[in-house]
């Protein structure tokens, strides 16, 4: 089953030691959690092969450093890495990002998609948690193909927009504005924010009911374009 954990947020400047330290935290973390997707790491380039890739030592800094030097990096834009990690058969970790910088428009982002066997266990809420602590995002989901279809074709999401899926992730502004009312499983995160159990595995339409209720409180508004701060 592929699996989809997601956090964005705003502009944020950061130097290639701060993106390499997050990045460090992120890939150590998913190694405790997800061992059986993790084994070994290969890292994905525009152009050419994917390479091997042990996050080892300066090595994520190297990668930063290398994506910086690209002809067309901007800072507008962020630092892009892609790592897949792979292990146990059926098991692999796909983890994306692009941040670091202080675009007006397009959010920075950090993205594990994991595929696992069916029926596996997956930590799904603990990665989300490892994102929120280690990325500091202004909103975060667990998905899947079956809800983010359902989001889209019944609740009018559009790629972009804050979001929650199963389990979601909101900063403190926007957890300030749940609803007392919303049939979740809040859970406060130290530093801040709160992470929201919101529905099983195969129930989308629990997501879409939580989804337009928490856009009609204000919890999902969009970041103001052009954006000026992180988080809301």
């Amino acid at each position: 089953m592929r699996r989809v954990v997601r956090g964005f947020w705003g502009p944020r400047p950061e130097s290639a030691d701060a993106l390499a330290g997050r990045w460090q935290r992120t890939l150590d973390g998913l190694a405790a959690l997800v061992p059986q997707a993790a084994d070994a790491w290969s890292q994905v380039h525009g152009n050419g092969p994917a390479t091997a890739f042990t996050p080892e030592g300066d090595a994520l800094l190297d990668a930063v450093r290398t994506a910086q030097s690209a002809a067309d990096w901007s800072d507008l834009t962020g630092t892009g890495l892609r790592l897949v990690g792979t292990g146990t058969p059926g098991w692999e970790a796909e983890v994306s990002g692009l941040a670091g910088g202080r675009p007006e428009f397009l959010l920075q982002s950090l993205a594990v998609i994991l595929h696992a066997p069916d029926g596996a266990p997956v930590p799904e809420e603990d990665i989300l948690t490892l994102l929120a602590r280690v990325w500091e995002p202004d909103f975060g989901d667990v998905s899947d193909d079956d809800v983010l279809d359902a989001l889209e074709d019944e609740a009018g999401y559009a790629v972009g927009d804050p979001v929650v899926g199963r389990t979601g992730y909101l900063s403190p502004a926007r957890a300030a504005l749940v609803p007392e009312d919303l049939a979740a499983v809040r859970q406060e995160l130290p530093g801040g924010g709160e992470l929201l159990g919101i529905a099983a595995p195969g129930d989308s339409a629990a997501v879409v009911r939580a989804y337009e209720r928490l856009r009609e409180a204000g919890a999902l508004a969009p970041l103001p374009r052009p954006m000026d701060r992180a988080v809301l």
